[in-house]
């Protein structure tokens, strides 16, 4: 079965996705910068193998749509999880569209047509957030025996070049194993786009999560894509 949120939740997800400055690596996702003069179109395709408690693993899959204009409009998706070998296309959950001028954040419910609004009350970040791409000289920030970030240089990507991190988080055993858990995220980033054009989150514990930006097209998406459409009716509180 597909995954699903309840829209109370998935309103708050999205709310959240713009004005966090820091997550947590396993709820990490594409953050779309809304910054103006660098219009593109795209997709995220996200693959997810998932351990459960009792050891198996689960591996799904989904691709959604992600768009900027030159304004900096930004449109966002989710959509259902999927099996890795299904050929279905994933359902539309919702839609997030956000306007850095109005500071207007709107939650698009396709299936009830409905949509929700809030206003900023500060600009969101122009970078995506815990992204830090290796440690400058004379850097004065304290050691931790736990953390290392590697710097992996740059690679093309899409056509950009994309700067590469990853940041290993080593936690220490406490079970009596001698076997310490190692935790990886791994960064690339377009300072064109100004957005991570690949995550990579890797925890023993939980599994892999994969999000990868691809089908990049540099041109202002038609403006529809971030304007609510016509007969959503606002959703009662």
């Amino acid at each position: 079965m597909p995954w699903r949120s309840s829209p109370t939740a998935i309103f708050w997800l999205f709310s959240l996705l713009v004005i966090t400055v820091a997550t947590n690596s396993a709820g990490q996702d594409i953050f779309v910068t809304p910054i103006p003069g660098a219009p593109f179109s795209a997709v995220i395709e996200v693959e997810r193998k998932q351990i459960l408690p009792d050891g198996a693993t689960v591996a799904l899959k989904t691709v959604r749509s992600i768009g900027r204009d030159s304004q900096g409009r930004v449109h966002n998706e989710r959509r259902t999880l999927l099996p890795i070998a299904s050929t279905q296309a994933p359902q539309i959950l919702s839609i997030h569209l956000y306007d850095p001028k109005t500071r207007i954040s709107a939650v698009l419910d396709p299936a009830n047509r409905t949509y929700w609004t809030s206003t900023l009350n500060h600009p969101p970040a122009t970078v995506p957030p815990t992204v830090r791409f290796g440690l400058p000289p004379g850097d004065t920030l304290p050691h931790n025996d736990f953390t290392a970030d590697e710097d992996l240089g740059v690679r093309d990507m899409e056509g950009l070049p994309a700067h590469g991190v990853r940041k290993t988080q080593t936690v220490p055993d406490e079970s009596g194993t001698n076997k310490d858990l190692v935790v990886t995220d791994e960064y690339w980033y377009s300072d064109e786009l100004r957005i991570n054009l690949l995550i990579k989150h890797i925890d023993p514990r939980t599994g892999t999560v994969t999000m990868k930006v691809s089908r990049v097209t540099r041109s202002d998406p038609d403006p529809a894509f971030f304007e609510i459409p016509e007969g959503y009716k606002l959703a009662r509180k």
